[in-house]
């Protein structure tokens, strides 16, 4: 496997803008804005550096390279706890029942609440794969180091789990949902909204953001059809999600409507069946495929690879051990890959 996730670093700044550049809008995590993403890397890098103490609001960025070029193919994140230097807003999604018996009518309607709910939870985001390596499994190995990482760091994350999917954008780089909702209420576009949260911050949401709930029938047909739809590149990744245990419990993104999914993080089914080993061996290719990660903090690092159990450790294949930069009687984290 000529692949490894690793953590991020200074030299990485110009590979992760030229990634934001081509992720089409929408995605705020991954803002095509060099301040904000230097910004990003030192928040990481605080995050790496501190060892000890409780759940904090902290981030982790995390990089796909290839060990072969040394070139950086992907990205992925995570947050620690939400919600704590600003608030952190979705939409729930409700229903309001009323009847009528001069009518004999009942009339249910559909409500978007403003909602702080998911406040204190972990958030696994950023997640971007370079076009030209979207095969053999890499958006896999993004996706699922992230669940190894919080597994071997589990007391700096919280016991709830959260993913944002981006929603449906249009091929103006406009987003339905927003043009239909909160667009009305900022006078800007979308593009300029998604822009401004993601270098600083998400105040003005609170500042300008209507309170009281939303009847969606009040929306646009294309604003209502958006509602809770990922975007169509995110549909894989919302299936990888789901398979990890996460459900989609009627929460939305305020921007551009797209599905917040949530897990208990115990439960996430990378973290649950993960396991610890020592390394009694490298060497041999008739073990079984599997996910590998090893090193604390700043030295992590995950890759693919052949995993033999035996009953006294693993039996790590020569590429995976090359990978890792592991030796035996090393000690790695592995997960059988789906």
């Amino acid at each position: 496997m000529s692949f490894r996730i690793r953590a991020a670093v200074d030299a990485d700044l110009q590979h992760l803008y030229e990634m934001a550049k081509l992720t089409g809008g929408g995605f705020t995590n991954l803002p095509p804005d060099r301040r904000a993403l230097t910004a990003k890397l030192e928040r990481s890098h605080a995050a790496f550096a501190r060892t000890d103490g409780p759940v904090q609001d902290e981030l982790f960025v995390l990089i796909l390279e290839n060990i072969e070029t040394q070139e950086v193919r992907g990205t992925c994140q995570i947050f620690t706890q939400v919600g704590q230097s600003y608030p952190f807003y979705s939409y729930r999604i409700g229903q309001l029942t009323q009847h009528s018996r001069e009518l004999n009518r009942t009339f249910r309607a559909d409500m978007l609440s403003l909602a702080t709910d998911l406040e204190g939870a972990s958030e696994v985001g950023g997640l971007f794969l370079h076009p030209g390596e979207r095969a053999g499994g890499l958006g896999l190995l993004l996706a699922r180091s992230r669940y190894l990482f919080i597994k071997m760091h589990r007391a700096r994350f919280a016991d709830r789990i959260l993913a944002e999917l981006r929603g449906v954008i249009d091929e103006a780089g406009g987003s339905p949902f927003w043009d239909g909702l909160a667009g009305r209420f900022f006078g800007m576009n979308f593009q300029d909204a998604d822009q401004f949260n993601a270098t600083n911050g998400h105040q003005f949401i609170a500042d300008l953001m209507p309170k009281h709930p939303i009847y969606t029938a009040m929306l646009t047909e294309s604003a209502r059809a958006a509602i809770g739809l990922p975007h169509p590149s995110g549909r894989a990744a919302m299936r990888m999600l789901e398979n990890e245990g996460f459900a989609f419990e009627n929460y939305v993104d305020i921007f551009d409507g797209g599905p917040t999914m949530t897990a208990r993080t115990d439960q996430v089914r990378s973290i649950a069946e993960a396991r610890d080993s020592s390394v009694v061996a490298i060497g041999g290719d008739d073990g079984k495929d599997a996910l590998v990660a090893t090193g604390y903090l700043a030295d992590f690092r995950a890759a693919f690879g052949k995993v033999r159990e035996t009953s006294k450790g693993v039996v790590l294949a020569h590429d995976c051990a090359r990978a890792l930069d592991v030796r035996a009687a090393d000690h790695v984290t592995h997960v059988p890959r789906l």
